[in-house]
């Protein structure tokens, strides 16, 4: 039952009964409605301040675990990067240097085109993504690059295998007491001329039928006989660049075009062609250039016996042919 409000009427000395007229109703209706509003404004915006829905405090704890993991992950690729920087250096600086490769280029850009259209739907993490992306992308851009240039440093090593048994490395004759050594490379006296000539090989003097070894693999290119000169000579194609000639011997144990191993046998020492005692006249030729020889005697001597042998060589005296 509502209450009945008086005033007291000055006029009339009595108090009056108040009667509020239906406009008053409204505007004090529409005054408490719009007071109410604010009031549960404010209480709304206190609560989406400060308290969370169970949805947004899972949805908030996913995003903590996510951030965690991507911390984690990011850690992993950057270990990864590390170890494989340490493989590219010791690819570059080790295994190409060994081989004589030129270190291979590479290319460092990520690809993040094909994830153009998730970091567009999400902006609030491009940053987060576009880093990890960009990481991953190079990491295994890299990796697909050094299993390639492993792959070409295992070819190369096969090569070189082959190169290193090709190339001569070994004294013709047995010399173990390095005392067969006659005349080295170089300018010595001529034998017949008694004059200064340049003397492209080296010298072994040893009995006629003494045994002369192939100095490296390869095959036979010249098995010939001449009255003069070179006499009877053998010349051994190693590829590579690398040609040996055996020259003044008495006979052959090869044959035109037959495949040569290291150290096998391929004739006898003589005294044929120009020649005053039985010896070998030994050559290596690389890229069409005769070059010392006793520069490729390495792999049958000892350091101390290298230096020895250098040194008999260098003596400028009489040459045998």
């Amino acid at each position: 039952m509502a209450r009945i409000k008086y005033y007291y009427d000055t006029e009339t000395c009595k108090y009056e009964r108040l009667r509020v007229s239906t406009w008053d109703l409204i505007l004090n209706t529409l005054g408490f409605l719009f007071v109410s509003l604010i009031f549960g404004a404010g209480l709304l915006w206190v609560y989406l301040l400060y308290f969370k829905s169970p949805y947004e405090s899972s949805l908030e704890k996913q995003n903590d675990e996510l951030i965690l993991y991507y911390e984690i992950l990011n850690k992993e690729v950057d270990e990864a990067n590390q170890m494989l920087a340490s493989l590219q250096e010791r690819d570059d600086n080790i295994y190409r240097v060994i081989f004589e490769a030129e270190p291979i280029p590479r290319d460092n850009t990520g690809g993040l085109n094909k994830y153009r259209e998730v970091l567009q739907k999400d902006q609030n993490y491009q940053k987060t993504i576009t880093e990890t992306i960009a990481k991953i992308e190079k990491l295994k851009k890299q990796m697909y690059i050094q299993t390639k240039s492993y792959d070409e440093i295992i070819k190369l090593a096969k090569n070189k295998t082959q190169m290193l048994a090709c190339i001569p490395a070994i004294q013709p004759v047995r010399n173990k007491e390095l005392t067969k050594l006659a005349s080295g490379f170089g300018m010595r006296i001529h034998p017949i001329y008694k004059v200064k000539k340049m003397h492209t090989g080296v010298d072994f003097s040893a009995p006629r039928g003494t045994p002369i070894y192939a100095t490296g693999d390869g095959v036979v290119k010249v098995v010939a006989t001449n009255l003069g000169g070179y006499g009877k000579e053998i010349e051994i194609d190693h590829g590579y660049g690398y040609v040996t000639k055996y020259a003044h011997l008495d006979r052959f144990n090869v044959a035109l075009g037959q495949k040569i191993k290291r150290g096998e046998l391929v004739g006898y020492i003589g005294t044929t062609g120009a020649s005053t005692a039985p010896h070998l006249h030994y050559e290596v030729i690389h890229n069409n250039e005769k070059v010392n020889p006793v520069h490729y005697f390495y792999h049958d001597l000892s350091p101390a016996e290298y230096e020895k042998i250098l040194e008999l060589a260098s003596v400028e005296n009489q040459s045998l042919s």
